[in-house]
């Protein structure tokens, strides 16, 4: 099993999405680092999970109507919204800092995906970088066109919804993430699991917590791991037959899946 660092291991003193916090994550034991992308009014292309500027920069602003000077001169904020030194990385800085040494997957990236592929392209970088997206046609369109090569999984809500028009498009098909708010789901049943697993498709799992009200994985997360029993959460995704686990507690979910499975 892999484990996917969600925005780096962040806490304290250390903002999420800075190779500070995608350091950590990887001392931790991480093998994927997901990060946030966004591009500035000018163009430059930064790591940052737009929405998040008043809990990580103390200001009600928006960073993408910023130019690449302006968010330069920012500095995050820790976790009591006091300013650090740490700045809003550049995707380049990132890129070059991590180049050979784990999975990269670039969320919210898809809509400026021709930019950002030319800058992975430009770092000879294609073979760490994993996507994700909705199976829209917009966005599944945007994969076929610019990184139809690069390692790419759908997001499922629920159901498969596009697992056959993929299958007919110019895309490297390699899994799925898939988010469910009960074990009912169509997704979330064992032949579903075994049908992709034999397809040799790989499956992602969410142990984050986004909100205790909008379960991702059947309320089977970090939260239970960590203050309840692990088995009823990050062991009941990995019997379940999930390949990646996506947590915010990178050392402890690493911890527990080495000395059990």
């Amino acid at each position: 099993m892999l484990v996917a660092a969600h925005r780096g291991t962040s806490g304290g003193n250390i903002p999420p999405n800075t190779i500070a916090s995608f350091d950590i994550a990887l001392k931790e034991g991480a093998d994927i680092l997901e990060m946030d992308l966004f591009k500035s009014i000018d163009g430059e292309i930064f790591v940052f999970h737009t929405g998040m500027e008043p809990a990580q920069l103390d200001r009600h602003i928006k960073v993408e109507s910023m130019t690449s000077e302006e968010i330069r001169r920012l500095r995050l904020c820790n976790v009591d919204l006091t300013e650090t030194f740490l700045p809003l990385n550049t995707f380049e800085e990132v890129l070059e800092h991590l180049k050979n040494k784990c999975i990269l997957n670039l969320d919210r990236s898809i809509k400026i995906l021709d930019d950002v592929m030319k800058i992975v392209n430009k770092h000879n970088m294609a073979d760490q970088v994993l996507l994700k997206s909705d199976p829209s046609d917009a966005s599944l369109k945007m994969v076929e066109t610019f990184a139809p090569k690069v390692d790419y999984m759908p997001i499922f809500m629920e159901e498969d919804v596009a697992s056959e028009k993929i299958e007919n498009m110019n895309i490297n098909y390699i899994g799925a993430e898939l988010v469910f708010k009960s074990e009912s789901s169509s997704i979330a049943q064992d032949s579903y699991i075994d049908m992709m697993h034999k397809k040799g498709r790989i499956l992602w799992g969410n142990s984050i917590v986004y909100s205790s009200r909008v379960p991702l994985a059947a309320g089977h997360n970090d939260d239970i791991s960590l203050t309840g029993d692990p088995e009823d959460g990050w062991g009941w995704l990995a019997k379940k037959g999930f390949d990646i686990i996506q947590t915010d507690w990178t050392h402890h979910c690493v911890n527990y899946l080495r000395n059990r499975y």
